[in-house]
């Protein structure tokens, strides 16, 4: 996918299709093919599709916290001339997706948040995986899906790579502890913007308990569960992601 990115100033970015802007936030460990089903069907349906390469490796160390991915997030949307944007988000990418939400209430018309930390403090702590340890880290990159094949040894390697770049690692572990510090319980309430939530009945990372807890303290949000999934909804089951969100975006006429 990568060679489909255009390059904008400090923006790199993937975009396909015509029509209302979906902008998807990628998590922490995972790269912009996670959401090949999501770029496959959604520009069909009259929406563009833009994944944002988050710098999660590139911002300075000082800066490397959720609150200036938020920043980052609404200066693309600034970059791309969008009024308004759907904004879809998955782990950490759901956290940076909710709290761009809060402080730019004006450019989100809605969001969509699936395995989102933000609520969860073992979220990002727990699952940091030993340095040079490959079957540790096969084992945890399992535990994020359902079906563990799903942790192809690419998914692994990409893992196994990161944590042992020193420069990678200690930013992995400095957004981690930033979305442990910024849980957003007494941000949702007084968040009004439609919120989409679509779960893995599965999640190990992000337990189902939390997906509820959501759906409480947020206002106008929806709820919907996919069975036999894990972590990374629309990787596991695209299909039905897919319709689930289709079918809330047009009863929500977005």
């Amino acid at each position: 996918m990568t060679n489909k990115l255009k390059q904008e100033g400090e923006f790199s970015y993937l975009e396909i299709g015509e029509g209302t802007p979906i902008i998807i936030l990628h998590g922490l460990m995972g790269g912009l093919s996670n959401f090949d089903g999501v770029t496959q069907y959604f520009p069909e349906k009259g929406y563009k599709v833009i994944i944002p390469e988050l710098p999660i490796y590139k911002m300075s160390l000082l800066k490397t916290n959720v609150k200036n991915f938020a920043k980052y997030a609404s200066d693309f949307i600034d970059h791309m001339g969008f009024k308004e944007v759907i904004l879809l988000g998955n782990s950490l990418g759901g956290h940076i997706g909710l709290l761009c939400t809060k402080m730019y209430p004006e450019k989100i018309k809605a969001l969509v948040i699936t395995g989102s930390s933000g609520l969860y403090e073992s979220a990002m702590g727990e699952s940091y995986p030993k340095r040079g340890d490959r079957d540790y880290i096969r084992k945890k990159a399992e535990n994020v899906f359902y079906d563990p094949k799903i942790a192809t040894k690419e998914i692994v390697d990409d893992v196994y790579d990161t944590v042992n770049d020193r420069n990678k690692l200690i930013r992995t572990l400095a957004i981690a502890k930033s979305a442990i510090r910024h849980n957003m319980a007494k941000d949702l309430p007084s968040m009004n913007t439609p919120t989409c939530i679509i779960w893995g009945k599965n999640d190990n990372v992000t337990p189902p308990d939390v997906a509820v807890d959501f759906n409480k303290l947020l206002p106008d949000s929806d709820l919907y569960w996919i069975d036999k999934c894990g972590h990374a909804a629309m990787m596991e089951h695209p299909d039905e992601f897919n319709e689930l969100l289709f079918a809330w975006l047009q009863e929500r006429n977005f």
